[in-house]
């Protein structure tokens, strides 16, 4: 299981008795947006899970680097992998760097004996991730996938609707469409290596690899799949796609007693300042919700990483929370607010991933369903390209 911790193993963080536990030291590849507003914040702002003592940085501009800028702290700074995997003081990599060296870099780690911890899109093939998968298994380490947006403010209030009763007043009935988008209005490129045709790069593999996660974390695998994937801009590599439309069709008596439809999309040219996310449509009542979750925002400019626990740190503002609007049995529709009441926490997949690599915790996000996520994309892309609905094959 991959869950079962190295240092169990080698006793490297065994504690003893009588002292509290050491924390997992902890290397962070990569200073640029992934490392320093999705990882770095998390790892100083644990100090009883973890410890950071080094990031891979290639070229500092200054002695401590992006981290001392960022954040003034200052630790080892490795410019080679070769120097990382190295470094015995190290027990745990997190990979945030281009998507392309996501599997090279997960690899080399793994094989160096460290616990791994993974951005998405994990790998560019399922084949990779797989072959990750037996790599981790034979050396009892611990391989997570960052799948962060199942702790989305908004995805945690879809999830407890989604569970109501049927009973209940704003309960949907039986479903019958699912939409999640990530739509956003941005004409220019980026003028960074997300704008060049290199593996696992495109939009499809960047922002789609959050939508799928969380449709199987809700609906499990689909039995079809039909993508339109486009570069819609008509700038760039033209085979580099900034766009997508992909269809996840469930057969009656799956997820629901209908045929089930689900719709992830996400286009750069969606000229609004309010952005759709959810509609959900059922039987009983329909679920749209507005906005995104405010922690990448906030993470971007936090003053320090125990601004993670600041009041309101994660909450949504009440203007983006969803609403219901429910049949009522005389056929008229009555409108109500369905709150997005608990925070956003990407706090929790750390927390989580210590556990693991602590104690042998069962994984919240499995390896396996981010290898299922990368299939699905690599369907998408092949259902995109030859025009046509795919069978998605059974786990």
């Amino acid at each position: 299981m991959l869950s079962v911790a190295r240092a169990r193993l080698s006793g490297a963080l065994e504690p003893d008795r009588d002292m509290a536990p050491t924390p997992i030291r902890t290397c962070v590849l990569g200073v640029g947006l992934a490392g320093l507003t999705f990882h770095v914040p998390f790892v100083l702002a644990l100090p009883d899970l973890f410890s950071l003592v080094a990031v891979l940085e290639r070229n500092p501009a200054t002695p401590g680097g992006k981290l001392h800028e960022r954040f003034g702290v200052a630790v080892r700074i490795h410019r080679t992998l070769h120097s990382v995997l190295d470094d015995p003081d190290i027990d745990l990599v997190v990979v945030g760097t281009p998507n392309g060296t996501h599997y090279e870099f997960a690899k080399s780690a793994l094989l160096a004996g460290k616990h791994v911890l993974v951005d998405k899109p994990v790998t560019a093939t399922a084949e990779q991730a797989r072959e990750l998968a037996e790599i981790a298994r034979s050396k009892h380490l611990v391989l997570y996938p960052f799948q962060n947006r199942r702790w989305d403010s908004d995805f945690l209030a879809l999830r407890r609707l989604l569970s109501l009763p049927p009973d209940a007043p704003q309960s949907l009935g039986d479903l019958v469409e699912f939409e999640s988008h990530y739509d956003r209005y941005r004409t220019a490129l980026k003028g960074n290596w997300k704008d060049e045709p290199t593996p696992a790069n495109g939009l499809t593999y960047d922002l789609a690899s959050h939508l799928i996660d969380q449709v199987l974390a809700l609906f499990g695998r689909p039995k079809s799949i039909a993508a339109f994937l486009e570069n819609v801009r008509n700038i760039g590599d033209p085979d580099l796609d900034d766009s997508f439309n992909i269809i996840l069709k469930y057969p009656a008596g799956t997820v629901s007693p209908h045929p089930f439809t689900v719709t992830v999309r996400a286009t750069p040219l969606s000229a609004t300042a309010v952005q759709t996310r959810y509609i959900v449509r059922g039987v009983k009542g329909t679920f749209i919700k507005t906005g995104l979750d405010t922690q990448e925002d906030l993470l971007k400019v936090v003053p320090e990483p125990n601004g993670i626990y600041a009041s309101g740190f994660g909450s949504e503002p009440e203007d983006i929370w969803g609403y219901v609007e429910n049949v009522q049995p005389d056929g008229s529709f009555k409108k109500s607010t369905w709150p997005s009441t608990e925070p956003g926490a990407y706090v929790n997949l750390f927390r989580n991933l210590g556990a693991v690599i602590r104690d042998g915790a069962e994984q919240e996000v499995k390896w396996e369903e981010a290898a299922s996520v990368i299939e699905l994309i690599e369907l998408a892309h092949q259902s995109s390209r030859e025009r046509r609905t795919l069978e998605v094959p059974l786990a």
